[in-house]
């Protein structure tokens, strides 16, 4: 089932739309790589990889820095105000992404940030905060106390054992994090095509990727073309995660 999909793709981007309709999953006569550089020049795929990459990685950090610290205070925390806290992030499940697409546009504009990569840096950790934060609460409580009071009789201060008894034994966790927001931010496009628009030089991947159709005659070989380029970096990123995801899936399930 997943397979499929990508060899359609594949072999589609070596094939004339004549050979796609009558003979869709037969495999191509040549391998001419012509489509796969006609889709990077004709919509500088190369450029909006790179601008993906950017917004990708700069939100992913950011996501970290911020889930990492509220996720260790909230696994450590007791009394009400603690629970009360971890709820409200987990109510940030509720609201639907487009709901918010307004008001976001709006201070986008108020700020001066409007067609620009730092406001969707700055605004995508947003929307994938919740999930990391309520995961990796979750990773945190499985180190035992006695660990980090250990640490604190060698006179480790908090930041000190975040950073060196739990980000080593939570690894799992921030790699399930990982890949769950590499995916959210490279295949987001409705909030990329609202606030930086067709800007060449800053549209992401998903943006640019559209703009090989045409209203008149499509290349369909020249789109199955530069959806395999957006998809590459997909599988790379899930080819070196996976094994720490399927580990802390599993992990979980025996917990439970």
């Amino acid at each position: 089932m997943l397979l499929l999909p990508l060899y359609y793709l594949l072999v589609s981007s070596f094939k004339t739309n004549a050979q796609i309709f009558s003979s869709p999953l037969s495999p191509p006569t040549s391998l001419s790589f012509e489509k796969f550089a006609s889709a990077v020049s004709d919509a500088r795929l190369d450029l909006a990889i790179l601008n993906s990459l950017i917004v990708t990685v700069s939100s992913l950090i950011v996501v970290l820095v911020l889930a990492l610290p509220a996720s260790y205070a909230l696994a450590r925390a007791d009394g009400r105000a603690a629970a009360v806290i971890e709820r409200a992030f987990s109510l940030g499940f509720l609201i639907p992404t487009f709901a918010a697409l307004v008001p976001t546009f709006l201070l986008a504009a108020q700020l001066d940030l409007f067609h620009t990569r730092t406001f969707l840096i700055l605004f995508m950790p947003a929307t994938s905060l919740p999930l990391a934060v309520v995961l990796l609460t979750q990773f945190m409580r499985t180190v035992p106390l006695e660990v980090e009071e250990a640490a604190r009789m060698d006179g480790a201060g908090s930041l000190t054992i975040l950073i060196r008894v739990y980000l080593p034994m939570v690894v799992p966790g921030i790699a399930t994090v990982g890949i769950l927001s590499f995916l959210t931010y490279w295949n987001e496009y409705l909030y990329s095509l609202v606030l930086i628009g067709p800007d060449r030089a800053q549209r992401t991947i998903q943006v640019a990727v559209p703009t090989l159709r045409s209203p008149l005659e499509t290349d369909f070989g020249i789109l199955a073309a530069g959806t395999v380029v957006t998809l590459l970096p997909v599988y790379v990123a899930y080819a070196f995660l996976q094994r720490r995801m399927e580990g802390a899936m599993i992990g979980s399930a025996v917990k439970i």
